[in-house]
This record gives structure tokens, C-alpha cells and sequence, in this order.
């Protein structure tokens, strides 16, 4: 067995290095020169340190283990006690959302409407399942309308970069519709699943979560940076040959019998069009929403806001022009100098498509306007910056449900997907996709 690895993001590395330790021979190609895909740390030259992907990572036993088994532990930094608060736009100011469904019974945040009806959710009997439910229609249903636009409607925004009029529940959160079917009501479940359990710890990595993948990528022996798969072929046997890219110019790599693609979907579509064309058709249907982060720094004295918290998310009905902010310095204050505050604000995702493409200083100015507006903020930033992803996070929309039934079948013929797009967008759930398929294949070997 000799398996050919396209994608030096989190999810290809980290299969790489479990299938290193399995013993099991196989190459990592990957186009740019760097690793990591969307882990990218910044330090700017002003002092600042961004994340250009994830801000932080939920610290899952899959991810704990891996950052003890490369050598990170000691470099593990927890979020800073307030960031437990995460605040929602509500009637043109930012309040604490309820963290737990009795906060909500007893917080002020929602009308005696919405707790009622939270109330009769533990009476309301189970629907038939059904694969096409949407996540607003599952919310709606069951929760009614005000939980779903300021609660479920933000969160899918700021952290899935998505519309849940579109997601779809089982993609998205099959435990929640597993929750309903098994237990009737969604927070019975939930309270019978919950005991015992604590919340994850929300870490970083004291020089960046590139930290993770840099050190990945340095403990793989047969890792091979700025190397662009260009195309595949399949021999008469059975066993994949792949025509590779790299400054050195044209190579073939031969005698693959198994292929595990980490990229995304429309990056892997082209690959395969020739050889699998359905499959390539299902794969390029996939959506990406472009997004920007716009990294915006103050002096602490012009912030009036206390910034206790992680950040506040924007309700599609507010009408706000971003989607919400993290608040970098309140989570991590090392990030910074001292005296400064530091916003990550995101423009665009599924449901602010039109701002996410205007020009970088015109963003720049609108979320600055927006900050001032809403964080009380005097004077203008001491330094702001952009970065642009045209494609960002795939949506699990009714798009997604061809290209998982695409990726299955390829499974059949050696090609495994292990990309954001196939298990879950987070890197926990990245993590955790490519250690399962790695020990699948080695159970081959």
C-alpha cells in the first residue's frame, strides 16, 4: 500500500502524520510553498498577532492529543475568563446571550413569548424525520422565531459564515435532530446528555495556531511543499499515477493505490472530472461564500464598551453591515501592545454576500463606522487590515448532500476525502475526520 496525499492543510497533515506512525509509505503534495491551508498566523510589524482562520480552537481529546504528541503542550494558552460572555446585537445595543437554556428562562435578553415558548418545546412531540429540514425550519418549529433570529440566526452567521434559512439540520447538526427523534424534546436531550459533561476549554497556541501545522509539516518525512498535483491518471492495474507541478517543472509520481484528498471541493472537482465526472459535477456544485476579516486596532481609552466577552454576533434582522466581531484582545490581551484593543470583524458569509466584495477600503471604512457606532469609540483606528478569502467556508446546504454521496462512492475506488467539506468545518472536527481515515487505511495495510 503507498497512498498519495493531495492538500498540506490541517486535515491532510494530520493524516499524513498518523499514517507515519502506522508505519504506512505515503507523499503529501502540496501546491503552495507554505502549510497549513486557512491556519495563518500574522505578526505585523505594529505588534500585532492575527489569525487569519480560525481565532481559537476548542481544545476536543483528539486535538489535545495531538498538540502532547508533537511536542505543544507547554505552549497551550486558555481564552482569559470573560470570553465565556458572547454578546448579540438586540434593539441597537449588545447584550450578554443566555449561555445555557435556564439563563435563558431567567436572563432578560428574550420576551416572556419566547420563554413560553421555549417551555412548550419539552411537550412538543417529535416530527418524522426529514433529510431536507433547514435549520431555521428545525429552530422555527420548535423554538419559534425570536430564538432562531437572535440566537441561532447569529451564531450560524459568525461561525459557519451561513444562512440557516439554507443549511440543512442533518448536515449541520444531526445531533440535534438525533436529540428530538430519541427523546421528543431537544432539551430533555440535551439535559440528559449534558450531565456530567463541562464545557471544552477555548485555547490558542502562544506563537499562533500556524504553530500547529509548522510543526506538523517539519515531523513528516515524506512531505513535499510548493508540489501542485496537476492531474491524475489511472493505470491499467488499478494503481493512480499523478502528474506533478513544482519549480523544478513537470514530474509523474506513479503507483498510488490509494489517493486521500484533502482539498477543497473546488479545487479536487478538476481533478477528477476526467476519470469520475459525476463525481467532479457534485463537488464543484458546492458553495463558498467570500468573506473578509478586518482586523481594526484602538487605543483602550477610545473604546468606551468594557469588552467583556469574546465578541458580539449581528442578527440578520439588526441590519448591520458585518456579521460581528471577535474581540481579539479581551480574549488573548498578549496579542497586542499595551494599551490597544484589537477588533476581527467579518464581512460577508452566506447572508452578506454584496459587502463581502467591496473594495478593501471601503470595508474598512464601513466596519470602522460600525465599531464607532456601537462600541462608543472616539477618534480613528490606530491601524487596521484585511484579508479576502473569495471562497470561504463550505456550505452545508442541499449542495453539500451530492458531493457526500459522491465522496462515499470514491471510497470504493481508493479515493477518500478528508477536506473541511466532508466531516464538519472545525478543526476539531478535521482532526478527528483524518485520525479515523488514517486508521482505516493502516487496518489495510
Amino acid at each position: 500500500m503507498k497512498i498519495a496525499i493531495i492538500g498540506g492543510g490541517i486535515s491532510g497533515l494530520t493524516l499524513a502524520w498518523y499514517l507515519q506512525k502506522a508505519g504506512v509509505a505515503y507523499d503529501l503534495f502540496e501546491a503552495d510553498p507554505r502549510a497549513g491551508g486557512n491556519l495563518q498566523s500574522w505578526t505585523t510589524p505594529e505588534g500585532y498577532l492575527l489569525e487569519v482562520g480560525p481565532n481559537s480552537l476548542q481544545l476536543s481529546p483528539e486535538i489535545e492529543e495531538l498538540i502532547a504528541d508533537l511536542g505543544l503542550t507547554d505552549q497551550i494558552q486558555d481564552a482569559a475568563a470573560v470570553s465565556q460572555q458572547r454578546y448579540v446585537l438586540r434593539d441597537g445595543r449588545y447584550q450578554v446571550l443566555p449561555g445555557s437554556p435556564p439563563a435563558l428562562l431567567t436572563n432578560g435578553f428574550f420576551s416572556l413569548k419566547a420563554k413560553w415558548q421555549l417551555l412548550k418545546e419539552f411537550r412538543r412531540p417529535a416530527a418524522a424525520p426529514d433529510a431536507n429540514e433547514t435549520v431555521a425550519h428545525f429552530f422555527r418549529r420548535r423554538f419559534g422565531s425570536e430564538i432562531l433570529d437572535y440566537a441561532v440566526n447569529p451564531f450560524m452567521a459568525g461561525i459557519y459564515a451561513g444562512d440557516p434559512e439554507r443549511l440543512l439540520l442533518h448536515k449541520t447538526f444531526p445531533q440535534l435532530a438525533a436529540l428530538e427523534q430519541e427523546h421528543g424534546s431537544v432539551l430533555r436531550g440535551l439535559a440528559k446528555k449534558g450531565k456530567g459533561a463541562g464545557r471544552r476549554r477555548i485555547v490558542t497556541l502562544s506563537k499562533g495556531l500556524q504553530t500547529l501545522t509548522d510543526t506538523l509539516a517539519a515531523r513528516l518525512t515524506n512531505y513535499q511543499p510548493g508540489t501542485e498535483v496537476k492531474a491524475i491518471f489511472r493505470a491499467t492495474d488499478g494503481t493512480y499515477q499523478l502528474e506533478l507541478a513544482s519549480p523544478q517543472g513537470l514530474a509523474a509520481a506513479p503507483g498510488y493505490t490509494h489517493l486521500a484528498v484533502a482539498l477543497p471541493t473546488y479545487a479536487l472537482a478538476p481533478l477528477l472530472e476526467p476519470l469520475f465526472p459525476q463525481a467532479a459535477a457534485a463537488l464543484a456544485a458546492v458553495h463558498y461564500p467570500p468573506m473578509s476579516a478586518v482586523y481594526s486596532a484602538y487605543d483602550r481609552a477610545a473604546v468606551t464598551h468594557p469588552l467583556n466577552g469574546f465578541g458580539a454576533l449581528h442578527p440578520k434582522v439588526e441590519g448591520a453591515y458585518a456579521a460581528g466581531s471577535i474581540w481579539t484582545s479581551a480574549i488573548y490581551p498578549q496579542r497586542v501592545p499595551a494599551g490597544q484593543v484589537l477588533f476581527t470583524t467579518f464581512v460577508g458569509g452566506a447572508q452578506y454576500e454584496a459587502a463581502a466584495t467591496e473594495p478593501e477600503e471601503a470595508q474598512k471604512a464601513a466596519v470602522h463606522a460600525e465599531l464607532s457606532k456601537f462600541y462608543g469609540i472616539t477618534g480613528a483606528p490606530r491601524w487596521q487590515g484585511r484579508y479576502f478569502w473569495p471562497r470561504s467556508i463550505p456550505q452545508f446546504d442541499e449542495r453539500i448532500v451530492g458531493a457526500h454521496a459522491a465522496a462515499a462512492a470514491l471510497e470504493a475506488e481508493n479515493i477518500w476525502s478528508v477536506a473541511n467539506w466532508r466531516a464538519g468545518v472545525g478543526v476539531p472536527d478535521c482532526v478527528r475526520h483524518a485520525r479515523q481515515v488514517a486508521s482505516t487505511l493502516s487496518a489495510e495495510k
